[in-house]
């Protein structure tokens, strides 16, 4: 009867150990770096959102240690930090190592391409969740949406332009498939870290510089150097990511998954809708304290260069690789299929008041 009942208690504390109750004494620590620099608006808040949602949900069993460019010193090296396992998570734009994966790069955006709520649905309902994870796999990293700025303008200019000749010897700051488009077209572009982009235009570095929007690009104070604040055709929308180290992640019990999933999906949408709040907000701010800054349009002859260009790119990017080829085709079937109802939607909407 007594190893009858030592059995049965045996059996009953495995029980106790392996309950919720249990697991959920157990916490885990997250570290995560990303590109931004610590005062970097709602980029940086997007990670730290995360973190706290999670925190939340988990009741203090995820815990996130967040350290910023400053810290790590390798704004354009977070994959390469979560890759090699010196950080459990990273929080940056995929399109800063198409130098590394070339095929990551249009999980950010694309030229002439989706706006940012038809790049959602492409995520969540069609095939970019599976493509962005094939290309992530290879190198034991997932990849999650971390947040989008909606469109992006088309940069700041010291000088007007007219044409295509005025591109030509131009030296820009512009990242991912926009460079490779601007450098056909004869500007000398570069892609300089956050952190230098205002000293560069103000010393000449550089003749132009492309960041993200009103939201953000009146903090960096470019408006004080270039006056010409162009509509964007390079980033109609830009989806930043949580890249997550594979072995972290299998660490995790299933629910701690399911409760990180959820607040990276969760961020990534308020950083969206915070984005054209601030946006609007700092636009009207800088029409008043900022008279003197002209909003211009790219001319179609340069419009139309860009696009062409964009398009032999790509059609160049799918000929030489696979999975380009792969991604490319679904992103441009999808954009075929859920455009005519942003058409006869929103953008007819827009259209049909917009003199009211």
């Amino acid at each position: 009867m007594f190893m009858r009942n030592t059995f049965v208690a045996a059996l009953a504390l495995v029980a106790v150990l392996a309950s919720p109750l249990a697991a959920a004494e157990e916490t885990y620590t997250i570290r995560l770096a990303e590109t931004w620099g610590p005062n970097s608006g709602l980029l940086g808040q997007s990670p730290r959102n995360m973190a706290a949602m999670a925190e939340k949900m988990s009741d203090g069993r995820l815990k996130f240690r967040i350290d910023s460019s400053n810290k790590h010193k390798a704004p354009f090296g977070i994959f390469d930090l979560v890759r090699n396992g010196q950080y459990d998570m990273g929080h940056t734009a995929s399109y800063y190592y198409k130098g590394t994966i070339p095929n990551a790069m249009y999980f950010t955006t694309i030229p002439f391409g989706m706006i940012a709520p038809e790049m959602y649905a492409w995520f969540y309902h069609d095939d970019g969740m599976a493509l962005m994870q094939k290309v992530y796999e290879p190198f034991g990293l997932l990849s999650f949406p971390g947040g989008n700025t909606s469109n992006q303008m088309g940069g700041w200019f010291r000088k007007e332009i007219n044409s295509l000749d005025d591109l030509k010897g131009l030296k820009m700051r512009t990242p991912g498939f926009a460079g490779e488009v601007m450098s056909e077209l004869g500007v000398a572009v570069t892609n300089l870290p956050p952190g230098e982009l205002y000293t560069s235009l103000e010393r000449g570095t550089i003749d132009a510089v492309e960041w993200v929007g009103p939201a953000l690009d009146l903090q960096m104070g470019f408006h004080q150097i270039a006056k010409y604040y162009y509509s964007g055709w390079q980033e109609p929308n830009a989806e930043v990511q949580f890249l997550i180290n594979q072995k972290t992640w299998d660490k995790l019990p299933a629910d701690l998954q399911e409760i990180l999933r959820v607040s990276m999906r969760t961020a990534a949408y308020d950083m969206y809708i915070q984005s054209t709040h601030e946006s609007g907000a700092a636009w009207a701010n800088m029409k008043k304290e900022y008279p003197e800054v002209t909003h211009k349009v790219f001319p179609p002859e340069v419009i139309g260069a860009l696009r062409d260009t964009t398009n032999r790119l790509l059609n160049e990017f799918a000929e030489k690789d696979e999975l380009a080829n792969e991604i490319i085709t679904s992103q441009r079937e999808y954009l075929q299929q859920v455009r005519p109802w942003t058409n006869i939607s929103d953008k007819a909407y827009l259209n049909s008041v917009a003199d009211q």
